[in-house]
Parts: C-alpha cells; sequence; structure tokens
C-alpha cells in the first residue's frame, strides 16, 4: 500500500494535471472524485500535466459514495486537508495507508465530507491569508507524508 491523493470535486483543470504531474513523479496514486468542474480530457488538464499523463495512475470515482466504497474495501485512513483544523501538517504522523484529501478550490468540501475524515490537518499561513492554490498545498503534503513515510520525498521505483 502506498500512500494517495484524492480531490473531492475539483474546478481547475490546470489544478488537477500538476497534482496528475506531481503522483506521476512522487509514484502516488490520484483520485478524483466526480463530479469535477471541468472535462477530465480537458486540453488544460493535458498541459499541466505534460507528458507525465501517461505515467500517472489516475482513479476516478463518479462519486463521493462510490469513493467512499472503494476506502473502505482498501481500509485506508482518510487525512483532510483544511483550513478549519488545529493540527498542523508537519506535526500529523502519515502512514503508508493514507489517502490525502483535499477539497474543491472555489469551496472546500461540504461537513458530511468532514465528518468521514480519520483526520484533519492544516497548512499554516500569515493572518489574514485565506488559501494556498490546491497544487502548492498537495505537493507540500505529498513531500511531508512522504519524507515520514519513506524516509524521503520521492518514493523508489
Amino acid at each position: 500500500m502506498s500512500l494517495a491523493i484524492a480531490l473531492y470535486q475539483p474546478d481547475i483543470a490546470g489544478n488537477t494535471g500538476t497534482i496528475l504531474r506531481l503522483g506521476a513523479c512522487l509514484g502516488l496514486d490520484v483520485h478524483v472524485i466526480e463530479p469535477a468542474g471541468f472535462d477530465i480530457s480537458d486540453r488544460a488538464l493535458k498541459r499541466a500535466g505534460m507528458d507525465y499523463l501517461e505515467t500517472a495512475r489516475l482513479v476516478r470515482h463518479v462519486s463521493w459514495t462510490a469513493f467512499l466504497a472503494w476506502r473502505e474495501a482498501e481500509t485506508r485512513r482518510l487525512v483532510l486537508f483544511t483550513t478549519q483544523a488545529t493540527t498542523g501538517y508537519t506535526a500529523f504522523a502519515y502512514r503508508d495507508d493514507d489517502v490525502l484529501l483535499f477539497g474543491r478550490e472555489s469551496a472546500g468540501v461540504p461537513e458530511h465530507v468532514h465528518a468521514t475524515a480519520d483526520a484533519r490537518v492544516r497548512i499554516g499561513m500569515i493572518e489574514g491569508a485565506r488559501s494556498l492554490n490546491l497544487a502548492v498545498s498537495a505537493g507540500m503534503a505529498a513531500g511531508e507524508a512522504n519524507r515520514q513515510v519513506n524516509g524521503h520525498s520521492a518514493t523508489s521505483r
């Protein structure tokens, strides 16, 4: 089992493409929980992911319910990245069965998704800052989780 990234109904193809490239480079599956705010075959997705989309491991879930069924069958821990958490992402102890979950760029995740998470963590920002770019947040999270789980910033393949 290895770390994975999950995107809850992402809005912006470019961010998802960048995260797919990140997943390809770090050896992480990227789960997209639909509906997305764009066509998964969108040109912007391909542009941001470049030639890495061929090696990216994209897993699509048609709904939150379908994602939860997969997660239960795989017995994976769900770690939600949210501005509403109190635990810092670098203070959290990651495991190789973790799925790092990120909400929509426009709205985060609804309360029922918050309630389902096994853990909630936040990336600290200066006062007055609202949020980081989704792809930047996913990169920071994946780097830290991978460092803790694998002892380095990228998995050995």
